[in-house]
């Protein structure tokens, strides 16, 4: 598994909580990054509501007076959801695309939202005019445009698919993947010789 820098990404996935890993019904995970994950709580409950398939399971189980099932830790739907086209523009999406680095400098560190056109001057919070950009880097510019600063992100902005935001998040997996996960994961990335 890569690392990347210091990056603690999903730091809430752990071994001990025994989360499933969500599909469609086609196989792909449901979302890359964040990984589609359920507490292992959330997955017997729509095992019962005949919502998803067991794919795979952990040693664990749970048990009753009268009953015992493993812990699910694959779980496939079993309706197909269409994925959104368009991502939300949020903060997160908005790092995301930028690969958590500074569009200025390049650092991971502190990192905020910089308008290109300073919202005083008429630019908007959007996906065209919002890079992600480490505070310094910010109360650098200031109130200027790039011109006046001469501050050029190193990537002009856009908005991004979901496609383009999965990709990304791949360059940051989580801290833990469990065995049963991998053969769902990275399933359509180029393998090595």
């Amino acid at each position: 598994m890569t690392e990347v820098g210091s990056v603690a990404l999903n730091a809430h996935v752990s071994p001990t909580g025994f989360p499933a890993l969500v599909l469609n019904a086609d196989f792909r995970p449901l979302s890359y990054y964040p990984l589609s994950l359920w507490s292992w709580q959330d997955a017997i409950k729509a095992v019962f509501l005949e919502r998803v398939n067991i794919v795979a399971q952990y040693d664990k189980a749970v048990h009753s007076p009268s009953f015992e099932m493993k812990l699910p830790s694959v779980v496939s739907l079993k309706t197909f959801v269409k994925p959104s086209t368009n991502p939300a523009f949020t903060r997160f999406n908005v790092f995301l695309r930028d690969k958590f680095s500074c569009q200025y400098c390049g650092s991971p560190d502190d990192l905020t939202f910089d308008h290109i056109v300073p919202r005083s001057r008429g630019g908007h919070t959007t996906w065209i005019n919002v890079v992600a950009a480490c505070s310094p880097c910010n109360l650098r510019k200031g109130n200027l445009t790039p011109a006046e600063s001469g501050m050029w992100p190193s990537q002009m902005p856009f908005q991004p698919s979901v496609h383009h935001l999965h990709r990304n998040g791949r360059l940051f997996p989580p801290n833990y993947l469990h065995d049963s996960w991998l053969d769902y994961l990275y399933w359509d990335t180029e393998l090595e010789p």
